[in-house]
């Protein structure tokens, strides 16, 4: 009799405590990072790459280079027939000084022959004919001027669209210095040192550790009661009973229900639908994607 007492006694204790666990949560999930799949955005082989797995890096930080032989050779040929392209250049003020000089010493005649017609001691045909070499030389003036600027022109044109070319190159160059674009940790390793990279070819996958969140579903009846920026109590699962609290925040809450996924317990059993919500976490090196995690609203 006593020992039927103590079964009976477990038994009820036992279910206590399942039922206290179901209704313990809100909310369940599994937890997620932001991955970023960094791949080649240049042709050739990968002289260096510096990246293991569980590797932490910083965004920017070159951690490989692809070979750049070519690209440096083109970059030469571009500057050198930049420079030849500017030795074609006219300096207009040089070009045109004789001209110009021209000009003033029959200015200086005009004025002469006008002072000398005054006295007349020179005819008025002598002062057209000099006003008339004038007019000559400074249409002269104007004509080469033209011509020299249009010329300078066409050089610029040129030596611009070589430089265009040239910053082609240099995007080119950079581009062939592999980096990650967020500091992360590397999850994993598509790629090896000599091997022959090409334009799109994944190379390695890296994610936000730090920062992670828990992707949780919640019942139609629960989404009234959340809204974006709501502080919660995340909990994670570490297997036997092991779990660690976190505070998290509601940054993102789906606009559409679906069904609930098979692995995803929710605080109503009966619920056919949840909506998605992701809850920002800071890691404290403990939480990994794929880990389980409960979702709690209240204290």
């Amino acid at each position: 009799m006593k020992t039927n007492s103590l079964i009976i006694i477990s038994t009820a204790f036992l279910l206590l405590s399942c039922g206290k666990s179901k209704g313990d949560y809100d909310a369940s999930g599994s937890f997620e990072a932001t991955e970023v799949l960094v791949s080649a955005q240049a042709n050739g082989q990968l002289l260096t790459f510096n990246v293991s797995e569980g590797q932490r890096v910083k965004a920017g930080e070159t951690l490989g280079i692809i070979d750049t032989v070519q690209l440096a050779l083109k970059r030469k040929q571009l500057l050198a027939s930049m420079g030849a392209v500017d030795s074609r250049r006219y300096d207009v003020s040089l070009q045109i000084a004789s001209l110009r000089e021209q000009i003033v010493k029959q200015q200086t005649e005009l004025a002469r022959f006008q002072n000398l017609l005054k006295q007349n001691a020179a005819t008025q045909k002598q002062v057209d004919d000099i006003a008339s070499s004038i007019d000559v030389l400074q249409k002269q003036l104007a004509a080469q001027t033209s011509m020299l600027n249009n010329a300078n022109r066409s050089v610029s044109g040129e030596s611009a669209a070589l430089q265009i070319q040239v910053e082609q190159i240099d995007d080119l160059l950079r581009k062939s210095l592999v980096s990650s674009p967020i500091d992360g940790t590397v999850l994993t390793k598509y790629a090896e040192a000599g091997e022959l990279a090409a334009q799109g070819r994944a190379l390695f996958k890296v994610a936000d550790m730090d920062n992670i969140f828990l992707r949780a579903y919640i019942t139609a009846d629960q989404l009234t009661q959340l809204k974006l920026g709501d502080t919660v109590r995340v909990f994670a699962d570490f297997g036997e009973g092991d779990t660690r609290e976190y505070a998290g925040n509601i940054t993102w809450i789906a606009d559409k229900a679906e069904f609930t996924p098979k692995t995803i317990q929710t605080r109503d059993e009966r619920a056919n639908l949840v909506y998605a919500v992701k809850v920002a976490v800071k890691n404290d090196g403990y939480l990994k994607t794929g880990m389980y995690g409960e979702l709690r609203t209240k204290n």
